[in-house]
């Protein structure tokens, strides 16, 4: 299994990345922001990384390179849902920021994903149902802090129900401040519900 590829980037263009190391020149396809990310290694000594995602077909072996973990943290839980391949899974994330995609995805905002090229409505309805569980684990796996605010939200919110709010209003509300303050510890962001409910 290939993690990650470090080496000197001697071609960029949106789709795609050649990076040289060991002698070898590898293709690994990219998404938008990827290419944003690279741009100023293009033409320099200093090494770039990508962290790989390898595919191998009857026809083909391809590399997918994402410039942070977390993107491609989400491209493989895109490309484990029915009906999403690798190139639509690199079209999202394209056109979609990994903040963007995870909100999308844990607001189940359809029409967000329904925007994307490609994504009709019940492929973006089967994302979010599939991945609307798994996107907060994937996202923590690879940033503590946000794993940190995650804990927090949901200290919050248990909190808040056991005094005999509703869940779907403390939802809100909390994801509502969490967004606001993601650095909000567990008392703050109880103090700032209350005044809000």
């Amino acid at each position: 299994m290939y993690d990650f590829i470090e080496g000197r980037l001697v071609e960029l263009d949106p789709i795609s990345a050649t990076v040289q190391t060991g002698g070898f020149g590898y293709s690994v396809n990219i998404s938008l922001n990827t290419f944003t990310a690279l741009q100023p290694f293009l033409g320099v000594e200093k090494l770039c990384k990508l962290y790989l995602h390898h595919v191998v077909r009857e026809d083909a072996q391809l590399f997918y390179g994402f410039f942070e973990k977390r993107e491609r943290s989400l491209f493989r839980l895109l490309i484990s849902v029915s009906g999403v391949g690798a190139g639509t899974a690199r079209m999202i994330l394209s056109a979609l920021s990994a903040e963007d995609l995870q909100k999308a995805i844990a607001e189940s905002n359809v029409n967000t994903l329904k925007n994307v090229k490609g994504i009709g409505l019940k492929t973006a309805q089967r994302i979010i149902v599939d991945l609307k569980d798994k996107i907060g684990a994937a996202a923590s796996a690879d940033n503590p802090q946000l794993l940190q605010g995650n804990a927090s939200k949901n200290e919050a919110l248990s909190a808040l129900v056991n005094l005999g709010f509703a869940k779907t209003l403390v939802e809100k509300v909390i994801d509502r401040i969490a967004a606001a303050k993601p650095s909000a510890s567990v008392e703050e962001m109880i103090k700032e519900a209350l005044k809000s409910i």
